[in-house]
């Protein structure tokens, strides 16, 4: 994503900014109202002049006119300057002839930060005091201000640059309010809308930088709406813009969102730019990802292919080899192992011995040869893709663990569950250092606890699955179905170490989320409502385990002729119930916790 500070200048009409192709007026007021006249009349103390009367020049300038000439000849200089040196030399000059609490020295201090955060200044702390020094001047005033959510944002955005996410988040989210305010009001003449996007940018950057990717895409969909607004209907960076959020959707793994705006995306560039642009190439290569994650692999190849044809005429190198190992992994899916081993083996030659292009290929070729049993050869070519990785842990730790993820994944196929945890390991442990990958931390946490529990390790699972369930509900929220899943192995985990009301509060947890989000006909949704049956069963609570059974029969019922053996299943494990429950509580009670065969039948009439 571009920085948003430039985004304000690229996107504004009218408004105000810091930057070199900012208009020279701000929206409040003229930055630096120049002089009426260089030459002031002069009266007597006493007396006001009946009618106006010319007043002789005097023969020497006085020193007030002199110095507020010279401060309008800084102030055009500090305006006209546009390189760092340039603006650095003119502010220092015209700093001294402004008071401390100036609002205009204020707004100069937000022209230098503003320039020095666009330009990633090499020292990041340097612009911050430019920012902070502008906000302490601007926000004298409680009426809400574009000049204060200007500084508010240029604070947020240096913080966020110093990996202070807390903090940036915090001066967002004032600014944003500030903006709300202004935009309720409608008090002000200036059009807001690109300063308003600048800020939602930010917000979703921070928000992926601290793991809270569902909440970043609310913003970046706010600042899809603007860019709509602000831009020709089939401008080409409205149509980066749809591209740009249908990849963070799909980046989540919500694919049905990210579908439609792709292919807004497509629509635009095609229309634009013609079927063979660069950015048509771009938005089919998302289109193939899109389509994979739908499970329409068909239609994944169609898009890849015309991708690459025009990658190859445009001689994107880099970009063709990606498109090309896409393609082998949608021939995989497709169940066409051959023909993606030989695509793979096309690129395997177009690479270094020691890239990570090279790495990416012998996963997918190991992935070929796993699915066609060939477990030694996929082995060979994983160890040859770890041997390339571990050198780039430093350089790619992000691409490095998602990678080492993919890879245990394809040990756990082949039933090697120590080499897959140990390669989940040493990826969380580069995920930890990095607060943008959250939402993998969580998954790759969950997934080790998961492992540990399938080989017995019940004890060492649960940490893991405490930690993912945390990670996980920061990043997406509580009610998420990957928190769901979580705290049904957590509610495994502690039926199996005896601690039973731990295991039932966690498997109605799990249930509820379930419930939520998937809805409680869901197939998992029923298995979590049987999971809680079973432990109340455990724990001799028969009346509340007989009323959680009774809704996963329910809940098969419902499925018809396509749930048979699981429908049968629950009955059985119905009947085992009220065997269980009639030694020790009365019949009239278990009749009582169970629906009246004449409601039941009254129920389905209706």
């Amino acid at each position: 994503m571009r920085r948003a500070s430039s985004l304000i200048s690229n996107l504004v009409g009218k408004s105000k900014t810091f930057s070199r192709n900012a208009p020279k007026t701000f929206p409040d007021r003229q930055l630096f109202p120049r002089c009426p006249s260089r030459h002031l009349q002069t009266f007597s103390d006493n007396t006001l002049p009946s009618s106006p009367a010319p007043v002789p020049a005097p023969a020497h300038t006085p020193s007030r006119q002199r110095k507020l000439r010279e401060l309008s000849e800084l102030e055009e200089k500090f305006e006209a300057a546009t390189s760092t040196d340039e603006i650095l030399i003119a502010f220092e000059a015209l700093e001294p002839l402004l008071a401390p609490d100036d609002h205009k020295l204020g707004l100069a201090c937000l022209k230098v930060g503003q320039h020095l955060e666009s330009i990633s200044f090499d020292d990041p702390q340097k612009t911050l005091e430019f920012a902070l020094r502008a906000l302490s001047i601007l926000d004298r005033d409680s009426k809400p201000s574009i000049s204060v959510a200007m500084a508010l944002h240029l604070v947020g955005a240096v913080h966020y640059t110093l990996k202070r996410f807390n903090d940036s988040l915090g001066f967002l989210n004032r600014a944003n309010r500030i903006l709300t305010a202004i935009e309720k009001e409608g008090s002000c003449d200036f059009d807001v809308r690109p300063v308003v996007h600048a800020v939602q940018l930010q917000l979703a950057n921070t928000k992926t930088a601290m793991g809270r990717r569902e909440e970043a895409l609310v913003n970046l969909r706010r600042c899809l709406d603007l860019k709509v607004e602000i831009l020709e209907p089939d401008s080409r960076e409205l149509g980066a813009a749809h591209r740009d959020l249908a990849e963070a959707y799909a980046s989540v793994l919500n694919f049905k969102e990210a579908l439609p705006l792709c292919l807004k995306a497509l629509e635009i560039h095609e229309k634009q730019l013609g079927s063979n642009s660069v950015d048509v190439a771009h938005d089919r290569r998302l289109l193939g990802v899109i389509y994979t994650g739908l499970e329409e692999h068909e239609k994944a190849l169609d898009q890849n292919e015309k991708s690459q044809k025009v990658l190859k005429s445009w001689g994107m190198g880099p970009d063709l080899l990606n498109a090309e190992i896409d393609q082998a992994n949608i021939q995989i899916a497709l169940g066409k192992f051959d023909e993606a081993i030989k695509t793979l083996k096309g690129v395997v030659e177009q690479t270094d011995n020691n890239s990570e292009v090279r790495a990416l290929v012998f996963v997918s070729m190991a992935k070929a040869l796993c699915s066609q049993e060939k477990f030694a050869d996929s082995k060979r070519c994983l160890e040859i893709s770890c041997e390339i990785l571990k050198n780039k842990e430093l350089v790619s730790p992000d691409m490095v663990a998602e990678t080492f993820v993919e890879i245990s994944a394809l040990y756990e196929s082949m039933n090697e569950f120590g080499t897959a945890i140990s390669l989940l390991k040493r990826a969380l442990s580069m995920l930890e250092r990095l607060p943008q990958q959250q939402h993998l931390e969580g998954n790759v946490s969950a997934k080790i606890g998961w492992l540990l529990l399938l080989t017995g390790k019940v004890e060492l699972a649960v940490p893991y699955l405490e930690s993912a369930a945390e990670r996980l509900k920061e990043t997406f929220g509580p009610k998420h179905f990957g928190v769901g899943y979580i705290y049904n192995n957590l509610g495994a985990a502690y039926l199996e170490m005896n601690r039973l009301q731990s295991a039932a509060q966690m498997f109605a947890l799990a249930k509820d989320i379930m419930d939520v989000s998937l809805g409680p006909h869901h197939a998992d949704s029923i298995e979590a409502c049987q999971s809680l049956a079973n432990a109340y069963s455990t724990m001799g609570s028969y009346i509340l385990a007989l009323e959680f059974q009774q809704r996963v029969v329910d809940a098969w019922e419902s499925y018809g002729p396509n749930a048979t053996n699981e429908l049968r299943e629950a009955k059985r494990l119905l009947d085992e119930l009220k065997k269980k429950a009639s030694g020790s509580i009365s019949e009239a009670i278990i009749h009582k916790a169970l629906p009246h065969e004449s409601d039941s039948l009254h129920t389905k009439s209706n």
